[in-house]
Parts: C-alpha cells; structure tokens; sequence
C-alpha cells in the first residue's frame, strides 16, 4: 500500500429538503470527512507518496489553505519536508493551524494566490522540491478516485454532478474519468475577493482546460453562495465551508432533474470563522429568563 491516512470512502447522503425544493433527487459527496478535512487529500497521498519514492527532500505548493493543510499531513506521513506559500492574510486560521501545526514552513507573500503559485513553481526549480498544486498530473489522477465512488454509492451513474470552481483541478479532474453525466461547476463572480476563500484564485491554473472540457460553468453572487452554504446546514445538517457549497448553488441556479451529486469538498470546521455567531444571548440561570429568550 502506497502513502495513505485512510483518504476517500467518504458518505454520500441524500438531501431530502433541497431534492423537494429543487425538484430532483440530489444527493452530496461529504468530502469533508477525508483525514484533514477537504478533498485535497485523494490526490496529494499520491502526489506526495510519489514525490518520496523520487527521492525528493521537500515538497512545495501554493495554497488559499486546503492545499497547505493537506501537503503539510501527507509530507509529516511521508517524513518530507513541506514548505507552503500563502496570500498574506488571506487564508482560514484552521487552514493555518493544520499546516504549522504538521511542521510546514509557511511564508505569506505580499501579493495574491497567483503570485504564490508562480513563485512555487520557480522553487520547484530547485533540485530536490516538488511542486504538489493540482499543477502535478499526480493530484488529478488521485482526485478521479471521487467519481468511481459516488457511482459504486449510488448504484448507477448520476444524471448530473456538480462541484466548486477554484483553480480548476478537481474539474479537470472529474472530467477525465469520462463520466456520462452533465458536470455543473459554480465559481465566484467576485473570484478575487469573495469571502468564499478557498476558491478566492483570480486566474486559475486550469482556466484553458476547464474551458475546452464539456462542463457549466455558472458565475455566482457572493448572495447565491451564502444562501446555499446556510441551506445546507439549516437543512439538511451538512456544515461546509462556503467554497464548498458553490456546486450546490450552481444546481439552485442552473437548474437541474433526476439524479444530482453535489460535492461538498469541504468541512465547515475549516472556515469557522464565517459563520456569525454574534446573536447569541447571555441570561441568567433560571427556567423564565430562558422562556423570555424564546418567546
């Protein structure tokens, strides 16, 4: 067995609330529940277990922080050494957390996510670094593995999947299986700055392939993405971080029939600090002061 934390086999469950709004049988790919919390981790055991059976003495990789949570587990796995570049100020401090805390040296650039992939891949230059962005055909072919499974799940091939646009890889991804189901992806309209930030890339890497490849893109409003990231949670009990939600939103706004597989891809935990947890009220211990709150 290659580099391994016990990725994929993730649960796919059915949204009944959303499937009656909607008018389709919609179910979703909690990907969340992969070892560091996003579907990141499918394709960097096999981009990093790679790059450790080549003899690399670190891998490198830019990262809206998904990426860096993922790199930095799987390199500690491997016994690699991991080094992360991050937009200054502009990633998840759980994202942060798992990297430091996995012994990445992380560096914030003064500049945007695309600054840091062009400087990654300038260090990858140097001997003994390997670059592990979805820029390696490594991740793509670990991150096929979403769509064999949602079919083994389901028991037969869905008339629709839809997942998140960032950079693009997982769409490239999920293309190359040559599933024959529509394939639906929702980006930012504000790609630059939306508080969505895990797909917060303003030129993504996989731009001109995502364009050649059979799929929807549909732009969504900062206002589409909050509601079918709060929708999700409120009903249907599954809490993602709002980049994740966008495939959803896509299928609210694109519209959809049948059977449709949205990919959640990651957990809300990663991006907690989305949520406003501001209304909260304090009262007294006593049975009539919480009463009073209720009413």
């Amino acid at each position: 067995m290659g580099l391994t934390l016990g990725e994929g086999g993730t649960p796919l469950v059915k949204a009944p609330r959303m499937s009656a709004t909607l008018g389709c049988e919609l179910w979703l790919k909690c990907e969340g529940l992969n070892p560091t919390g996003s579907f990141k981790d499918r394709g960097m055991a096999v981009a990093v277990g790679r790059a450790a059976e080549n003899g690399a003495r670190a891998i490198v990789c830019a990262s809206t922080g998904n990426t860096a949570a993922s790199a930095a587990t799987y390199a500690a796995r491997a016994g690699l050494a991991c080094v992360v570049l991050t937009p200054e100020g502009a990633t998840a401090t759980a994202k942060r957390a798992q990297a430091h805390a996995a012994g990445a040296r992380v560096v914030e650039v003064r500049g945007t996510f695309d600054d840091a992939l062009r400087l990654c891949r300038e260090l990858a230059e140097q001997e003994g670094y390997v670059l592990v962005n979805s820029l390696n055909p490594d991740r793509i072919e670990g991150q096929k593995s979403v769509v064999g499974e949602i079919v083994e799940q389901l028991g037969r091939t869905p008339e629709t999947i839809a997942l998140p646009y960032g950079g693009g890889g997982n769409v490239s991804a999920v293309a190359a299986t040559g599933v024959e189901s529509r394939i639906v992806v929702g980006e930012a309209a504000e790609r630059a700055t939306t508080f969505a930030s895990a797909i917060r890339i303003g030129a993504p890497a996989h731009r001109d392939n995502v364009h050649r490849l059979d799929v929807e893109v549909v732009a969504l409003s900062e206002d589409e993405l909050r509601d079918a990231w709060r929708r999700l949670a409120r009903e249907e009990g599954v809490f993602c971080e709002p980049a994740s939600a966008a495939g959803v939103a896509a299928l609210v706004k694109a519209g959809v029939e049948g059977t449709a597989v949205a990919i959640v891809t990651g957990h809300g935990l990663k991006d907690a600090g989305a949520v406003d947890v501001s209304a909260a009220q304090v009262v007294d211990a006593d049975i009539d002061a919480v009463l009073e709150v209720l009413q």
